[in-house]
């Protein structure tokens, strides 16, 4: 980990510009789906980071990108994740009082769908779990108190898409943001038992199909 008075540095610099210049892109324009998970959201998300690293003399393992306990990687993250699945099919069940995915699913066949789940897992996992929470961590010297922090900003930053791309209402809006940042807790959770960064990519995908299936 670099120096606290770099990683502090650093951390602030890096989730100042997510939170604004992603919350502008949300307000301001709304690109195909495609567009925006496989060549947008990852230039804006990862360059920088790739400077920070460069700054930090520090290389891809510093992030959790490693092979290193994969395994646990999987069954930690295959055990929540299974959770928010039977989540996610309960709440379709009561919403449409079948199982019906089609509505949420959209257009895409199942496989491309799969597919920009785990691009926008790749992106937004190595920033906030590889390399914020890490360094956070690193800073305070605790691994709850960086957790409940940085999950809070997750929080925040999954609100301009709540808003002007969803359009929920209050109740749904807060209660979609609990959930985010429950999962950003569980997220970093496993990050932390870990130390790889695939732990939270594949939770973020198993995540996010409960939440597509809740809208």
């Amino acid at each position: 980990m670099p120096k606290k008075e770099i990683a502090i540095r650093h951390t602030t610099i890096f989730l100042a510009y997510l939170l604004v210049v992603w919350g502008f892109y949300r307000v301001l324009f709304k690109l195909p789906e495609e567009v925006e998970e496989l060549v947008i959201k990852p230039l804006v998300w990862l360059t920088p980071l790739y400077f920070f690293l460069k700054k930090e003399r520090l290389g891809l393992t510093s992030l959790g990108i490693t092979f290193k306990n994969l395994f646990p990687a999987i069954y930690l993250s295959l055990i929540l994740g299974i959770i928010f699945a039977i989540e996610g099919i309960m709440v379709n069940f009561v919403r449409y009082e079948e199982l019906d995915f089609s509505a949420n699913i959209g257009k895409n066949p199942l496989l491309i769908a799969l597919g920009l789940s785990l691009a926008t897992a790749i992106s937004e996992e190595i920033s906030f779990r590889g390399y914020l929470f890490a360094r956070i961590w690193h800073i305070l010297k605790n691994e709850w108190k960086a957790n409940l922090l940085l999950s809070f900003f997750w929080g925040i930053i999954h609100i301009p898409i709540s808003l002007f791309w969803w359009k929920l209402d209050f109740t749904e809006l807060t209660g979609y943001i609990i959930l985010t940042i429950f999962f950003g807790i569980g997220s970093s959770f496993v990050f932390a038992r870990t130390k790889n960064v695939f732990s939270s990519i594949l939770l973020h995908v198993l995540w996010e199909w409960p939440i597509i299936l809740f809208r």
